[in-house]
């Protein structure tokens, strides 16, 4: 007779049949690991269109933020069951993408920001989706450019860049001003060490849903820390401020129970100042979704990804990101945090990822309940966080060595790590350049290395196989 606690096989299974009682567990810590992430770029971009908290528009910014969780659960089913080709049957987390928002930044600047601004920027957005859409139904001839070196080099920049993602919530988020206190990193590092406890400690449901309980323990000693230690600080200006692991509840307490979410809740202007960059992220976007799928089959299922399933991806992430255009959200694209996630556990369920899709869309539905998962201290979040990255970067070490390393291949490894990866992580760099290089180049160590990667595979010489 089976432990009560032991998890089913079916868990480690794709298309598995598993029960709710396990499958909710382990879908709620992929939504978890990825919330905050989730509504980071909104926040960003809303806040550079003059459209943040404090503004005439800050109801539309929360309507905004109600949509992106609807969208994420949304696009994340279609991802994993496919309506035609439109999805690959993969267990993807979609969630909107952090990596278009030096593009739009500036998109918002050189257009004056304001409501204006955010529609062309929605507009773009559409015309962009529907144009990586294009380019999935055509990746099975271009598939030849995407090796097992490129896609495994894009994987690992993917992951390196993460991990700084990380570190930064385990202090408590870069922004905070108590920024690296003692009681952030005291709450990532019991987040973590609860983790590591878990995962190698148990068996079954305990050991795989470690990252869920790690973080519900780090939300936990949060609430008890504010009950015994002050709230506040004055920085170094005389000036009081409220600590970053201070869980703010009227944020809960203001949301309502239920709220339908609005189409076409920004008029979309369609701008060539903001189209034409917007295009070329979206081919870099299209490459680290085949990055992420790769990463995902290889570090979650042991196996390559196949023609269909990578074209399937890009398709649904392209149509995904149009039809979050629709609702006022900023591109809908694979979440690499959840790749870690993926790769870390190996849980591959389609039912517990499902879960996790459905969790979203409730969010969506019922703000209270997002908002409850929203007040999350980043410091909980970054415990978990440096953990999954770093298991990013493995399985972009395991594609990379899945084939025997060569000259040819070590060349491109490591000039695109050296060159793409060091000019993105030092964007400085290129602040002689022209303004189009530093949009797309500059944002995300991602988009040169798979930059470099790619030209290297297509002019360095094959070798000859003995």
């Amino acid at each position: 007779m089976k432990h009560q606690n032991e998890l089913s096989k079916e868990a480690y299974i794709f298309d598995g049949k598993l029960s709710f009682k396990q499958a909710i567990p382990l879908g709620l810590q992929h939504v978890l690991a990825m919330f905050v992430g989730n509504l980071t770029p909104l926040l960003i971009i809303t806040g550079a269109c003059g459209m943040g908290s404090g503004s005439e528009f800050a109801d539309l910014q929360v309507a905004l933020l109600q949509n992106a969780m609807l969208v994420a659960g949304i696009v994340t089913l279609v991802q994993l069951f496919s309506i035609g080709p439109v999805g690959g049957k993969v267990p993807i987390i979609m969630g909107t993408s952090s990596g278009f928002i030096g593009v739009f930044n500036s998109v918002a600047s050189s257009m004056g920001g304001g409501v204006l601004a955010y529609g062309a920027i929605m507009g773009a957005s559409l015309i962009g989706g529907i144009f990586e859409g294009v380019l999935g139904f055509l990746l099975k001839p271009l598939r030849k450019f995407f090796p097992p070196v490129v896609t495994g080099t894009v994987v690992l920049s993917i992951g390196l860049s993460l991990i700084s993602v990380g570190v930064n919530s385990f202090g408590g988020g870069n922004s905070a001003q108590d920024f690296g206190s003692i009681e952030n990193l005291l709450l990532g590092l019991l987040v973590l060490v609860v983790i590591i406890a878990l995962k190698h400690g148990t068996k079954g449901m305990t050991s795989s849903s470690s990252i869920l309980i790690g973080i519900i323990v780090g939300y936990i000693a949060a609430v008890i820390m504010g009950m015994v230690l002050p709230h506040t600080a004055v920085n170094a200006d005389g000036v009081e401020y409220t600590k970053a692991w201070v869980l703010n509840w009227d944020k809960v307490k203001n949301a309502t129970w239920f709220a339908v979410p609005k189409l076409m809740p920004v008029k979309i202007v369609f701008d060539w100042r903001a189209i034409a960059p917007v295009l070329v992220m979206f081919v870099v976007t299209a490459v680290e979704t085949v990055g992420d799928i790769s990463g995902v089959m290889e570090g979650g299922m042991g196996r390559e990804a196949t023609n269909e399933e990578l074209s399937g991806g890009v398709v649904c992430d392209g149509l995904g990101s149009t039809f979050a255009a629709l609702f006022g959200v900023l591109p809908n694209t694979s979440f690499s945090q959840n790749v870690g996630l993926v790769s870390m556990t190996k849980i591959v369920n389609r039912t517990a990822l499902a879960t996790g899709a459905v969790f979203l869309i409730l969010c969506g539905l019922i703000p209270k309940l997002g908002a409850l998962v929203s007040i999350m201290p980043q410091s909980v979040l970054g415990g978990a966080a440096v953990m999954m990255f770093s298991s990013i970067v493995l399985s972009g070490i395991q594609l990379i060595t899945k084939e025997t390393l060569t000259a040819r291949s070590l060349t491109i490894v490591s000039v695109a790590l050296g060159i793409g990866y060091g000019m993105g992580a030092n964007s400085t760099i290129l602040h002689a350049t022209p303004e189009w290089i530093q949009l797309i180049f500059g944002g995300s160590g991602i988009v040169p290395a798979a930059f470099v990667a790619i030209l290297l595979n297509i002019v360095l010489p094959k070798e000859e196989k003995a």
